[in-house]
């Protein structure tokens, strides 16, 4: 399970031990699930520090680790000085990117004054872009079971229906079919409401003529889905079908030219070109995807400002979209494996404009 890529960390950084706080990094070096703790990593020990309410399920997930349990008598800091001391640790590397300062200094106050604290950056974070076989697995079972609420929803969506309860059945269903949980707060958005890309459910109803933009993704074995439908309830007008038919475009556009070796600003210049061409360039204000696994919003991004070469295996979203305030918008998402010669689409659901 230990991902020894750790070790190069090392050596770039010239540090001989590192300080893993981040949550999902925990899970990814460790297999550890638990809220709370750190991992204290050197070329020749494995430590999972945690408290009471955590130590057996850390010894049964974490094998490659030995477990050290803290307590009122000592805390964090004097465990994690402990082991430097013991180890003649001289400079230990941390997340600081994740760790707030306030956390760094107590346990620096426990340490021994000479000992030098280096922060990594997101270097941890970048070992999980490119996924392994399980990882792909765990997506694409996630993906189905979106899949799957996405039938489920438009068959039984109607009018007065309220964008929570619309919600609320998307999740219930994600849940009912093996879902852990879901990725991130489910987003169902109608009428003028569509116009804001995160906007939160309310007991808005949903009215005859109205868009509705359903945000939505489950966690399967710690990994994420992710994907964004919009259907109209009733008839569609014109100018409806006119908008979602250049997202639609948009989309296709990218997904025609993602692969591995081409920069994740030039995926994202594809959708944007089609969508400014048609004359809705301003409404269009996000980037076109981010990568996602264990955390729903992981590197790279699709957007303007990003340079970064996409590689085999890396997940990434599209998700186009075109918001204009006081009428509604549109977004349409799905979720992609970046391979050598393109991309293999998880996310199965018709794209067809549905009138429900």
């Amino acid at each position: 399970m230990f991902r020894e890529e750790l070790y190069a960390i090392l050596k770039e950084k010239m540090i001989e031990a590192v300080l893993v706080s981040d949550g999902y990094n925990m899970r990814y070096l460790s297999g550890f699930r638990g809220a709370t703790g750190y991992l204290y990593i050197t070329r020749a020990r494995r430590v999972l520090i945690t408290d009471s309410r955590y130590t057996t399920q850390a010894r049964e997930e974490a094998p490659d680790f030995e477990v050290v349990e803290i307590s009122n008598q000592k805390g964090y800091g004097a465990v994690i000085g402990e082991l430097t001391g013991a180890d003649e640790i001289n400079c230990i590397g941390f997340e600081n990117d994740h760790m707030i300062y306030a956390d760094v200094m107590k346990l620096k106050e426990a340490c021994s004054e000479e000992l030098v604290w280096e922060g990594v950056g997101d270097s941890l974070n970048r070992l999980r872009i490119v996924k392994n076989e399980m990882e792909l697995t765990c997506m694409e079972k996630a993906q189905s079971i979106a899949d799957g609420a996405f039938s489920h929803i438009i068959g039984i969506l109607k009018p007065g229906m309220t964008e929570l309860q619309a919600a609320a059945e998307l999740e219930f269903y994600l849940k009912s079919h093996g879902a852990y949980g879901t990725s991130f707060d489910t987003i169902a958005a109608s009428g003028i409401h569509s116009a804001m890309p995160h906007a939160m459910p309310s007991n808005k109803a949903i009215e005859p003529g109205d868009f509705l933009t359903m945000d939505f993704g489950c966690i399967y074995e710690g990994y994420c889905s992710d994907m964004t439908r919009t259907v109209v309830i009733g008839k569609a007008s014109p100018k409806q079908k006119e908008i979602y038919q250049i997202v639609l475009e948009a989309q296709l556009a990218a997904l025609d030219v993602i692969k591995a070796g081409m920069k994740c600003s030039e995926v994202d210049k594809a959708a944007r070109d089609v969508i400014e061409k048609a004359g809705y360039g301003e409404y269009f204000g996000h980037g076109l995807g981010h990568s996602v696994g264990l955390y729903i919003h992981e590197e790279p991004r699709l957007s303007p400002k990003c340079d970064e070469v996409l590689r085999e295996n890396v997940i990434q979203t599209v998700e186009p979209g075109i918001y204009i305030p006081g009428f509604g918008g549109v977004r349409i998402e799905d979720i992609v494996i970046v391979k050598e010669n393109g991309c293999q689409n998880m996310t199965h659901s018709t794209k067809e404009l549905l009138e429900l």
